[in-house]
This record gives C-alpha cells, sequence and structure tokens, in this order.
C-alpha cells in the first residue's frame, strides 16, 4: 500500500492555498492549513477534512508550537509550502518604519522560521519538499512597493540557498514567482487560474531528483515578460 503523504500549508486562505489543498487532497495526501486567522479556514476544513491550526508565521514560538503539534498528531510531513506575504504601499520617504518591519517579518523571517522548522524534521527522516510562494516584486522591485519587494527578494535569496544546501541530502527546496494576478478570469485572458497553479506546485514536488526545479515562473499568456 502507497504511504499516504501529509502536507502543510502555512499562509492558508482563499485563492491559491485553497486550491493546492483541495489538489493535494484530491491525490490523496492528509492536509494541515495554518493560518493567524483560523475561522476564516471553517468551510475549507469541511471540504476537505484538513486539520487547521493557529500560526503567526513570524512568531517564533507559534511556529514552534505550530511543528510540535504535527510532530504528535500527524508525524513526518512530505511537503510544507510557505504563502503568506504581507503588502505595505507607499512613497518611499513616507513609509511607516512600524508597518515595513511587520510585512518583512511575515514575507521572509516567517519564511526562515518555517523553513527551519521544515528542514530539521526533513533531514530526519531523510527526504521532503519545501516550496515558497514568491511574486513579480522577488526580481523586479516597483515603485512605491519597497517594503514587499525587500521581502520578496529575501525570500528568493532563502529559497536559493536552502536549495544548494540541501538538494544534496534528498531534501527539495523550489521557489515560484508567480508573474501577476492570481483568480478566476472566464475568459481565461490576463489572470493566473490557482488551480492550474497549484498543479504546477504538484509537478514540481514530485519531480525526480535526477532533474529538480530550483524556481519556476508563472505568468498567464498575455502577461508581458
Amino acid at each position: 500500500m502507497a504511504k499516504t503523504e501529509r502536507a502543510l500549508i502555512v499562509g492558508a486562505g482563499a485563492g491559491l492555498s485553497a486550491s493546492l489543498a483541495r489538489r493535494l487532497r484530491h491525490d490523496g495526501a492528509e492536509v494541515a492549513l495554518a493560518a493567524r486567522n483560523v475561522e476564516k479556514l471553517g468551510g475549507m476544513v469541511r471540504e476537505i477534512g484538513a486539520r487547521a491550526y493557529r500560526c503567526d508565521a513570524s512568531r517564533r514560538e507559534d511556529v514552534t508550537a505550530l511543528f510540535e503539534a504535527l510532530d504528535r498528531e500527524k508525524g513526518a510531513l512530505d511537503l510544507v509550502i510557505y504563502n503568506p506575504s504581507q503588502r505595505t504601499r507607499g512613497p518611499f520617504i513616507e513609509l511607516d518604519p512600524v508597518a515595513v518591519e511587520r510585512t518583512l517579518m511575515v514575507t521572509a523571517y516567517g519564511g526562515f522560521l518555517v523553513g527551519q522548522a521544515a528542514a530539521r524534521r526533513m533531514l530526519q527522516q531523510g527526504h521532503g519538499s519545501i516550496l515558497f510562494t514568491g511574486a513579480s516584486a522577488s526580481v523586479k522591485g516597483y515603485a512605491q512597493s519597497a517594503p514587499f519587494a525587500m521581502g520578496k527578494f529575501a525570500l528568493r535569496g532563502l529559497a536559493q540557498s536552502m536549495a544548494r544546501e540541501l538538494a544534496p541530502k534528498n531534501i527539495h527546496v523550489a521557489h515560484f514567482v508567480i508573474d501577476g494576478s492570481i483568480g478566476k478570469d472566464p475568459e481565461g485572458q490576463s489572470r493566473l487560474d490557482p488551480d492550474a497553479i497549484a498543479d504546477t506546485y504538484l509537478h514540481v514536488h514530485r519531480q525526480p531528483r535526477s532533474a529538480w526545479t530550483w524556481e519556476v515562473e508563472l505568468r498567464p499568456w498575455v502577461e508581458h515578460f
């Protein structure tokens, strides 16, 4: 009998993370969802039989408690997806330093905390995938969006460093540049379908290790490079 995969999505909610959860469950995986506001996950929990955990990924104690709970209740994790981010916009000289700090803590530092906790466990079990959700801002900084670019650039660097260190130890780390807005577009023109993105995440997770991808850029066919 094939082993049941166990997956954790941090920063769960509507949109991409919901599509990822459904896709994983469809393939037979047990899915855990983590978010600051677990009340918003009630529908998804009922729909796919997931377990929800309260966690602010920017807080070390929350991340520690999350993984310790999963250790007790679910055992080894085969896949961890880091999906949170926070935007702070405005003219550079008017940016609130407190809001900028919060953006960096959620978007980048939280990725470090979750990535480290996942890697420690996956190294013990000898396998696993850690996937990070990036954005256009991972590779190009836009005007009046410096904090988001800072956080996403840092997350991309984290993923690249982790991939180079952990790939030889059978831990697959990958970063996804989502270059465009996500949502259902009835005419399939200008938005990235979250279900299609989820298919790509799962494809990367299941790649043979002789040909692993560390980064994927995804955009709708009408998006400019």
